[in-house]
């Protein structure tokens, strides 16, 4: 039976500038977003995909779900409430409720005399919907409706799964652009990192990669790997065979970064530098086929791209 959150679990999550938007569902501001509302940077996403941040919307439709218990994640793992749903938010009632819930959570800026008032405006009405913030999007079992909705709102769409549910991931929806997050590149240390209830975790996960092989020409499929220094910044050929096997159309490589609940379970000292994730990024590509094509030092991530890309980047208004 599906759980629901605590009263204790919601205030915490109020306090962490989470905006409840149903039982299971939630929004949160990305810093980005807010820097960009003061014209003070933008997001990785804008500068490799053209994702405008002030018009980005973070959502989850599974809060406190997720198979694995991944020793970087920022969430707290402690609250997690399963990884089965059988009850759950209506899409339209997340949707409304994200778009007001973000509304009251920027609302403070309109007293701010450094933001930019026509990107505040424009933040009313958020556009790209990144589909994961907290818990694995692929138990909500309405996700095929969610997508379907917002893109007949003229929205798009970013769904991140963690590659648990190779079967939904085969039947979803085509989404804007399909994330599969690789956290690991054997299964030694996908047992160490990521930590996942699922017994045959690892299995799943190679049955995802050949599934994003599969959907490449109906989805922009990207992976994208987190570093962990001193963990799994190792073994580059490894990564390198991830990327052969699945062929996303992109692929970030990108640095854990110290935050929320992940500090309980790591380091400072773990989390790598923009110029160590370039280089690291550098050994996968000498085995694959792929280049870097793009870069944002701000937030250690560079983009991969197979070496004949000719700059096939869809960019969205």
């Amino acid at each position: 039976m599906t759980q629901k959150l605590s009263d204790e679990y919601k205030e915490t999550l109020k306090k962490q500038q989470y905006e409840l938007c149903g039982e299971w569902s939630a929004v949160k501001i990305c810093t980005w977003t807010k820097r960009s509302l003061l014209d003070r940077g933008f997001c990785y996403k804008q500068k490799f995909y053209g994702i405008r941040s002030h018009l980005c919307c973070q959502i989850t439709p599974s809060l406190g779900y997720c198979q694995n218990r991944c020793v970087f994640c920022w969430r707290e793992l402690e609250s997690t409430l399963g990884h089965e749903m059988d009850e759950c938010d209506e899409p339209h009632d997340i949707i409304t409720g994200a778009e007001e819930g973000q509304n009251r959570l920027l609302s403070g800026f309109g007293g701010n005399e450094d933001v930019n008032l026509d990107k505040l405006k424009e933040s009313g009405n958020p556009q790209h919907f990144a589909i994961s913030l907290s818990g694995e999007p692929l138990i909500y079992p309405k996700m095929n409706e969610l997508i379907g909705k917002l893109h007949e709102m003229g929205k798009s769409t970013f769904v991140v799964t963690n590659g648990m549910l190779p079967d939904r991931l085969k039947e979803l929806s085509p989404p804007t652009q399909l994330y599969l997050s690789v956290d690991a590149p054997n299964e030694r240390l996908f047992r160490q990192i990521d930590r996942s209830v699922m017994p045959d975790g690892w299995d799943r996960l190679n049955l995802s990669l050949d599934i994003m092989r599969e959907r490449k020409n109906d989805t922009r499929t990207t992976l994208r790997f987190t570093l962990i220094k001193g963990m799994n910044m190792v073994h580059p050929e490894e990564w390198a065979s991830i990327i052969k096997k699945s062929e996303p159309l992109f692929v970030e490589v990108k640095a854990y970064m110290f935050v929320g609940s992940s500090r309980l379970r790591l380091s400072m000292e773990n989390m790598p530098r923009h110029k160590e994730v370039r280089e690291f990024a550098q050994e996968i590509c000498k085995h694959c086929g792929y280049q870097i094509i793009d870069e944002k030092e701000e937030s250690r991530v560079v983009l991969l791209a197979v070496a004949d890309f000719e700059g096939r980047i869809m960019k969205f208004d």
